[in-house]
């Protein structure tokens, strides 16, 4: 059983309440589970415990409101549900390596050194990154500092001059697969929408040596489409033992933007499923519909 839509929904439902009061139990009653069943399919599909994700997302956020705008930092601490300044400050550092005021003051500076000097980050060079597609002139990737899911930076994809919707582009890497021969691979990461008219997602291919596709999946049988909030997806794929390359990374269709942050991949047993898309048809044991009379 795929566990992901439930991980989703109840993702989102802790995104629009990050600000509230957020417990393991409240969370897992939404979801419809006990808090102990709860909590390990959530740390399975995630990586991380759910009370872990709301601390370090309520963290994140914090991070942000420091950078651009005036909030008092007791104000910002109390915001997201943290008793004392000293508490907030403790999770703070645990994260940022800095408190809250120094990371403002130090964080700050970069910010705005680079606001001065116009960098373009679309166009700089992505360590790893490139971007390809049937258009891929009428987009952009880049880093994005300020929105992010963890950490300090994102990657986006964004559409620039794109005409229509059967346009699409894609910011990927590909990498060898011996490592992975003969098992199952877990693609998993986060990612957020907004204005996206056609649709979005990750995807992941695994090739042979001739280029031939042995296994694909773009996410298109559960696309994300206009405006979205950080969540989870992830792609499961197996590499038969003639596999030679592993393609991945997120694309975008039509126009809007997508950002992704914190990619992961893990080696997953049979007992999680596929999300293979079969792009063979359907092969019949004879001809039918010869007279065009059905």
């Amino acid at each position: 059983m795929s566990y992901s839509p439930i991980i989703q929904k109840t993702i989102e439902y802790i995104e629009q309440n990050l600000h509230e009061e957020l417990s393991l139990e409240s969370v897992a009653q939404f979801a419809g589970f006990s808090k102990y069943h709860y909590h390990r399919i959530f740390q399975k599909e995630v990586g991380v415990t759910a009370s872990e994700y709301i601390r370090y997302r309520r963290i994140a956020n914090s991070a942000n409101l420091l950078l651009y705008t005036d909030e008092k930092i007791i104000d910002i601490a109390l915001y997201y549900g943290f008793e004392t300044q000293e508490s907030f400050t403790r999770s703070f550092k645990k994260y940022y390596q800095l408190p809250p005021g120094q990371y403002r003051k130090i964080m700050g500076k970069l910010t705005i050194q680079r606001e001065e000097t116009k960098l373009n980050h679309e166009q700089l060079s992505l360590k790893g990154w490139i971007l390809s597609g049937t258009h891929p002139f009428n987009y952009k990737m880049g880093i994005d500092r300020e929105t992010f899911h963890k950490g300090k930076a994102s990657g986006f994809l964004k559409s620039v001059t794109v005409q229509s919707q059967g346009e699409f582009a894609t910011m990927m890497q590909q990498f060898k697969a011996e490592k992975y021969l003969g098992k199952r691979l877990k693609l998993s990461g986060f990612i957020k929408s907004k204005d996206v008219d056609g649709f979005c997602g990750f995807w992941m291919r695994v090739d042979d040596a001739l280029g031939d596709v042995l296994q694909f999946d773009n996410m298109s049988d559960r696309p994300i489409t206009g405006d979205s909030e950080w969540n989870h997806y992830s792609i499961v794929l197996d590499v038969p033992k003639n596999s030679a390359v592993i393609a991945f990374g997120v694309l975008l269709s039509g126009n809007g933007q997508v950002w992704m942050d914190e990619l992961s991949f893990e080696e997953v047993d049979n007992r999680t499923p596929t999300t293979n898309l079969d792009l063979s048809k359907e092969l019949l044991d004879e001809p039918v519909n010869l007279s065009f009379e059905e």
